[in-house]
């Protein structure tokens, strides 16, 4: 049994044989003409582009042609060329005006050198191959422009941010960009999402204009309901533009800030020159006082002294200063300020004050004068008195050690050690800056006191006769004691360095049997007494045997050289009485 769509079949065979035999008949016959033209070309304004349109296949013969089309939806042919053999004919016909002209190369191949906004247009590629029949493709271009640095215009007047409705704020301007941009606004950084609708928080405005040259530029102008928070921030707007391929750019504008009128809400007044944690001032010093208000802008401050209740007014400016030149004691005080805004609400206080306290330390007295004299082993007590504010504390030093706190100083059983300058200071523990000293000497009257440098041998233990030795006494007293030797030749009397009070002098001599019996004493006085101190040498070794060989050597050369010389002195006298009588003597 036959399928039902058998005699169907019988039927189409005769059909498909007669295609085949008119195929074979036409060996010219090709398949149907297809084209690759991309759809979306894009490219940057200036920049060469290239359209192409390549018919698929294999084709010895068809004509190619480019029409654009315009706004009104007409389609003018730019170019047109013919496929003989293997060489293109290419033909331009309309080139529209533009400059530099349309091209096309040997492929076909629409060339725009240059592109510009005007550019951006539909392209139809038409291509006819005869039996293969016509084929039509269009290419759109979209030229992208970089818009110019991106421009902010901010509101220069003062904004009330009592207003209670949207103020504008700046415009923004992002010029000859292709797609038009689009613009945003930021405050300290985090985008504003503001509506195009009007409300009384906030929104925005734009508007697009097409320049001369195509190109586009956008106007965005903001409005905003100000809070006395936006005194201190920053504002600023983008531009964000396309890119072929997908990209994005943006251009942010310079930041800016607003001038607002807002209200005074508190109130400072404080001591701006230097002084002490708890308040005080030093007096002599300039003092500045400044009240601070924060609203805006500036109001007018009057500065005041409050005496008996009653404000004694001493300055009103803008600035909110008050100086005090070479403040004194008497000025110490209650100060005030006061804020003259009248847009404050009735519940601010407007109104600050402060104690001005002013230290001072007037010099101190001492119950001795600068030079105090006292006898030697006896006390005394010095005190030191002072005026100052706040309470000064005293101190007593000495060679710059303490001796004690408070206002008195006790001396007793004084010796020559309790020579020297003692110092009061007085100073104000919370005023560490200012402080004031006084000082007297004290000068202890007594007999010197004498102090010997023993000496001991040079050698074995025992001096000998003609050994040189050097004797030291040191002596202090007050007045300064004199120092003398027992023999001639002692130095005379000089201070010691670094021993204040004390004097010394040397004797330097050579020891004989003399010394070691008697010795040799030095004695220091003033006119409270004297000391005396004596030098013992002990045992005193006489020269060694070979010394008085020598000695005994010398003598009896000496007695021969005198004889010599007396024996020539008669001689050359010849006839003197004294030479004859030893001749007559001698005749014998």
């Amino acid at each position: 049994m036959e399928p039902p769509d058998a005699p169907a079949r019988t039927r189409g065979a005769p059909r498909l044989l007669l295609l085949a035999v008119l195929l074979a008949a036409h060996p010219d016959a090709q398949a149907e003409v297809r084209l690759s033209v991309p759809p979306l070309v894009e490219v940057m304004r200036g920049k060469s582009v290239i359209l192409d349109c390549t018919p698929t296949g294999a084709h010895d013969h068809y004509m190619l042609e480019w029409f654009l089309t315009d706004r009104s939806g007409a389609r003018p042919r730019l170019a047109s060329a013919e496929m003989q053999g293997s060489e293109l004919q290419v033909t331009m016909h309309d080139t529209r005006g533009r400059s530099p002209p349309y091209q096309l190369d040997s492929q076909g191949r629409l060339v725009l050198a240059e592109a510009q906004v005007g550019d951006e247009r539909d392209y139809v590629c038409v291509v006819r191959a005869g039996a293969a029949g016509t084929a039509e493709a269009t290419a759109r271009l979209s030229v992208f422009a970089k818009p110019e640095a991106t421009e902010v215009s901010p509101n220069k007047g003062t904004l009330s941010v009592m207003e209670d409705s949207a103020q504008e704020i700046a415009t923004c301007n992002s010029r000859n960009g292709n797609p038009v941009p689009k613009i945003t606004w930021y405050r300290n950084g985090q985008r504003l999402e503001v509506p195009v609708e009007m409300n009384p928080e906030g929104y925005m405005t734009s508007r697009t204009v097409r320049e001369a040259s195509g190109l586009l530029s956008l106007t965005s102008t903001l409005y905003l309901r100000l809070r006395k928070d936006d005194r201190d921030a920053s504002f600023h707007c983008a531009a964000h533009y396309s890119l072929p391929e997908g990209r994005h750019g943006r251009l942010d504008s310079p930041t800016f800030h607003l001038t607002l009128h807002y209200p005074t809400e508190h109130v400072q007044f404080w001591v701006d020159s230097p002084s002490t944690p708890a308040g005080w001032v030093r007096e002599g010093d300039t003092v500045q006082l400044l009240c601070r208000g924060d609203g805006s802008p500036s109001p007018e401050y009057t500065l005041f002294r409050l005496q008996d209740e009653q404000e004694e007014v001493l300055n009103m400016n803008l600035e909110g200063n008050l100086t005090l030149e070479g403040v004194t004691r008497g000025q110490s005080g209650t100060y005030g300020c006061r804020v003259e805004d009248y847009d404050a609400a009735d519940d601010v206080q407007l109104s600050k004050t402060l104690e001005l306290r002013v230290a001072y330390l007037d010099p101190l007295e001492l119950s001795e004068g600068k030079v105090l004299s006292l006898p030697l082993n006896s006390s005394a007590v010095v005190n030191c008195s002072v005026h100052g504010l706040p309470t000064p504390a005293l101190r007593w030093t000495k060679d710059s050690t303490p001796l004690g706190d408070g206002p008195m100083l006790s001396l007793s059983s004084i010796t020559f050690d309790s020579n020297g300058t003692y110092i009061c200071e007085a100073s104000l523990p919370t005023v560490p800056v200012l402080s004031r000293t006084q000082n007297f000497t004290l000068l202890v009257q007594g007999s010197p006191e004498l102090r010997a440098a023993e000496v001991e041998p040079k050698a074995d233990g025992s001096w000998r006769e003609g050994d040189e030795v050097t004797l030291i006494c040191s002596a202090r007293g007050h007045p300064e004691p004199k120092l003398s030797w027992s023999q001639l030749g002692g130095s005379p009397a000089e201070p010691i360095p670094g021993r204040q009070g004390w004097v010394s002098s040397s004797l330097t001599l050579k020891v004989t049997s003399a010394l070691s019996r008697d010795g040799i004493s030095c004695e220091a006085s003033n006119p409270h007494g004297n000391k005396r101190h004596v030098f013992h040498f002990g045992t005193v070794s006489p020269q060694t045997s070979q010394a008085g060989v020598a000695v005994m050597a010398v003598a009896v050369s000496v007695g021969l050289l005198l004889l010599v010389v007396a024996v020539f002195y008669c001689m050359r006298r010849k006839g003197g009485p004294g030479c004859r009588r030893r001749r007559e003597k001698g005749a014998p």
